[in-house]
């Protein structure tokens, strides 16, 4: 798994409490901003949001690809590696597709962590718009 151990006493929030705790501080930043921006203002946001609320995260966490012994740099990204347990992917899009879950799938894959969260900020009521993934 990448980056930092858990925060003590977490590993058991990983199914309901620390995925509650993200959903509630999205729900804040969709509150506060609304629909409509770019994806990098809900990030910065969702961080600012996480921080005033002492969860543990990661932004734009590298995520190498591995070939046959050969690292490769492919540029991926994660988005928000919440205490190091949920994988959030951010967007802003009129609606989900099939590959954005592959691409949430494909970072849990490649980064070890077994629970993600896909989460569109341009939708009138964010409920509409959280996806949640458990491998």
């Amino acid at each position: 798994m990448i980056g930092e151990q858990p925060r003590a006493g977490s590993i058991g929030l990983v199914d309901e409490d620390l995925t509650g705790e993200i959903i509630g501080a999205a729900m804040s930043v969709h509150r506060e901003l609304g629909p409509g921006l770019l994806e990098s203002a809900y990030q910065a946001s969702m961080c600012r949001e996480l921080t005033l609320r002492g969860i543990p995260f990661q932004s734009q966490l590298d995520i190498p690809v591995e070939y046959k012994g050969l690292r490769l740099d492919c540029g991926y990204r994660i988005d928000l590696l919440v205490d190091n347990q949920v994988v959030v992917e951010l967007k802003s899009i009129e609606r989900f597709q099939r590959v954005h879950e592959a691409q949430l799938i494909t970072y849990l894959r490649l980064s070890g962590v077994h629970v993600g969260l896909l989460i569109n900020f341009n939708v009138p009521a964010l409920r509409q718009g959280i996806v949640r993934r458990v491998l």
